[in-house]
């Protein structure tokens, strides 16, 4: 006489994201990330020891040294290495020290703009029904409306200031995520390991949170990269405007505005911040496509 016996029946877990071989193998042989990576990493010190780098207060005026050229050109002085504005303030220490306002509005808007698309991804991609419609109908508003107009509306409504930026950029840029987000989890929720956690009564808040959430992070941090280059050119934009972080904080976009003005004459005002700017983005979206290569398994079999 046999005596059967039942296995118990094993934990479900949290399916893990697949594994992808050689990554940082991968990113060593790209130079142009490896490039990308470094230029971003000098930014990201000139922003955190801005005090200690730069070699002048960049709100300290001189006018009787407005205008000076590069250090390289003909009048120009080895105590301002970038030249002097219109009101003999240094270039360098201004650049510099606009740093910290383009990084913190770019990855604060990008997290918050990251947070809110996520869940509204994951409950629209999971719960589908009216949910689904009722998150991709808002979505498909926003999106009919030019992000950077829609800022211009709601900061030019709610007033300036470095915060406000960032929630405005945050709150109108949270649709890509969404988007994304729901594709992904549309095509898990099928998924065994959706499926059995539900035969054993797991909840909806863990399942999305322990089961769906970490094979949709990859992508999130392939847009997240993205929209910090994206949310730092519209900082720029709208303090170029007037309608961005106030005057007395120094940005690129501020800059921009007042070297528009001596660009035939003390071209370095407009060019160096923009400069700045170009390279900064340029960087961020290197990394970026660096990080989806990366993330797609095709790129290993080239």
């Amino acid at each position: 006489m046999t005596t059967a016996t039942t296995a118990p029946a094993p934990a479900v877990d949290a399916a893990p994201p697949t594994p992808r071989p050689g990554v940082a193998r991968a990113l060593l042989h790209n130079r142009l990330a490896l490039a990308a990576l470094v230029f971003l990493t000098v930014i990201i010190v000139c922003a955190v020891f801005a005090p200690l780098i730069a070699p002048a207060d960049p709100n300290a005026q001189n006018l009787l040294g407005r205008l000076r050229p590069p250090a390289w050109q003909t009048g120009g002085s080895t105590a301002h290495l970038l030249g002097t504005d219109q009101l003999g303030r240094d270039l360098l220490s201004r650049i510099i020290y606009g740093t910290r306002v383009s990084l913190l509005v770019g990855t604060g808007a990008a997290l918050l703009a990251g947070t809110i698309g996520t869940i509204a991804g994951l409950a629209s991609g999971y719960f589908g029904g009216w949910t689904d419609r009722i998150v991709m109908r808002v979505a498909d508003v926003q999106l009919a409306f030019p992000a950077i107009l829609l800022a211009l509306a709601v900061v030019g409504f709610v007033g300036s200031g470095l915060w406000y930026v960032i929630v405005v950029l945050g709150i109108t840029g949270w649709v890509s995520y969404a988007r994304v987000v729901r594709s992904e989890v549309l095509s898990l929720r099928s998924r065994d390991f959706v499926t059995e956690a539900h035969a054993i009564g797991v909840g909806h808040v863990t399942i999305m949170r322990r089961h769906l959430l970490p094979n949709v992070l990859a992508p999130l941090a392939t847009i997240g990269t993205l929209h910090i280059a994206a949310a730092i050119v519209a900082e720029a934009s709208l303090s170029y405007l007037g309608l961005g972080v106030p005057k007395e904080t120094v940005t690129w976009g501020g800059m921009l505005a007042d070297g528009q003005l001596y660009l035939g004459t003390s071209w370095w005002i407009a060019v160096f911040p923009g400069l700045a700017l170009m390279l900064t983005s340029l960087a961020i979206n290197i990394t970026g496509d660096a990080l989806r290569d990366v993330a797609d398994p095709k790129a290993y079999r080239r």
